[in-house]
């Protein structure tokens, strides 16, 4: 199970970073790398012709701004690619979403929230669990663990009226 986290700028990591752990969390390798779909195209590119042969299995490409790494990365794969909108100080991340989001058809990127690290991990633990069927039951227990979490506050609230 490795899933590769390519960001366009290692500005990206404290928001990447987040994806990481999750993902070690569940007992994924997870790959990182900077690599720039504009300033290391051709670094990029081969990249991602090779990962499949490298053992990754999903790809997350975090990228802000005009954010074309993920849909780069897409083009020449046939592995999932997840795209990870970073918000940048321009337009608050909004120029990054719709650039990741508006791919051509053919060439899908699944797309997360802007800075939704936890959920490009999450995502990326949920296509891994078809294939890896204890991915699947430590998902079950995240999510249950999430609802008692939410039924502990609710019943806080509840037991202060």
């Amino acid at each position: 199970m490795k899933v590769s986290i390519i960001m366009g700028s290692d500005s990206d990591f404290p928001i990447v970073e987040k994806s990481i752990n999750i993902l070690k969390a569940f007992g994924v390798t997870v790959e990182a790398r900077v690599l720039s779909a504009h300033r290391t195209p051709h670094i990029a590119v081969e990249y991602a012709m090779s990962a499949e042969a490298n053992g990754v299995e999903v790809i997350i490409g975090a990228a802000g701004k005009a954010a074309h790494l993920p849909g780069v990365l897409a083009g020449v794969t046939v592995l999932p690619v997840i795209g990870l909108p970073i918000k940048s100080s321009t337009m608050d991340g909004l120029d990054s979403l719709l650039s990741i989001v508006q791919m051509p058809s053919g060439i899908p990127v699944a797309t997360v929230a802007i800075n939704g690290a936890e959920n490009a991990a999450l995502l990326a633990v949920q296509i891994l669990s078809v294939k890896y069927p204890e991915l699947r039951e430590k998902m079950r227990a995240y999510k249950a663990e999430m609802a008692e979490k939410v039924l502990e506050k609710d019943n806080a609230i509840q037991s202060r009226y």
